[in-house]
């Protein structure tokens, strides 16, 4: 299972939510490459970089900050937050980003987002499903999209999508735990998914029990931030 540390970039900081709410906002640090390169640095492979600002506004806006990430580190690099075209998914990977999440643009343009399979095949692109009450929420988590988690999915599949990851937007910054029962359901209904989970990881038993029910990989965010999980547990899980 795939351990992906998560930096969340608003006004070019390092930042946290709590359940996706702008408002409850956290800043841990000023400079989101000297976090990158701590996670680099204790031997972490992967990186989870979202931009907050442009998921609130529907236009990738940090792109200073992506680019630093991706040039002075070897992290593998996924990214989300705002975007909206092919011209700035081509953008992104002429970065080094490695691969991209795109969760709005999958709700309101679904033509884009067979195109980008097409075009850069299933392993760049990530379905990024956020989800409330098993209920897709899309535009920064503000705005609810009335799709089931289980229909999106079945389309998407079907549209060739192999990657997604999966956030519950009411654990997500809780420190509650992530929940097991959803993406249980989510990988019985669908076991060729590559599911990335995310939301709600709190301490190394959580991780472990993703890995026992068979999840690709794990977002972990403001447990590592709060000191819950330090870095050379997550490299030796």
């Amino acid at each position: 299972m795939k351990i992906i540390p998560a930096i969340d970039i608003i006004d070019g900081k390092c930042v946290r939510l709590t359940q996706g709410d702008y408002n409850q906002k956290k800043i841990y640090n000023e400079n989101p490459l000297d976090v990158a390169k701590e996670f680099e640095d204790a031997g972490l492979q992967f990186l989870h970089l979202v931009d907050l600002d442009g998921a609130k506004v529907g236009q990738v806006t940090n792109w200073n900050v992506i680019e630093s990430i991706c040039q002075h580190t070897t992290l593998r690099v996924d990214f989300g937050g705002g975007i909206k075209t092919e011209d700035q998914i081509q953008r992104l990977f002429s970065l080094g980003v490695r691969q991209v999440n795109l969760g709005s643009i999958a709700v309101k343009d679904p033509e884009i987002m067979y195109q980008c399979l097409k075009a850069y095949g299933s392993e760049k692109i990530i379905l990024s499903a956020d989800v409330k009450n098993e209920m897709i929420t899309i535009t920064g988590w503000q705005e609810n999209a009335s799709i089931l988690i289980t229909t999106f999915l079945k389309d998407y599949i079907q549209k060739g999508v192999e990657y997604v990851t999966c956030t519950d937007i009411s654990a997500d910054g809780m420190l509650t735990g992530p929940n097991i029962e959803l993406y249980k359901k989510i990988l019985l209904s669908f076991p060729q998914l590559h599911l990335i989970a995310s939301g709600g990881v709190s301490c190394i038993e959580d991780l472990q029990e993703l890995k026992q029910i068979g999840a690709d990989g794990v977002i972990v965010g403001k447990a590592i931030y709060e000191g819950r999980i330090k870095l050379e547990e997550l490299v030796n899980l």
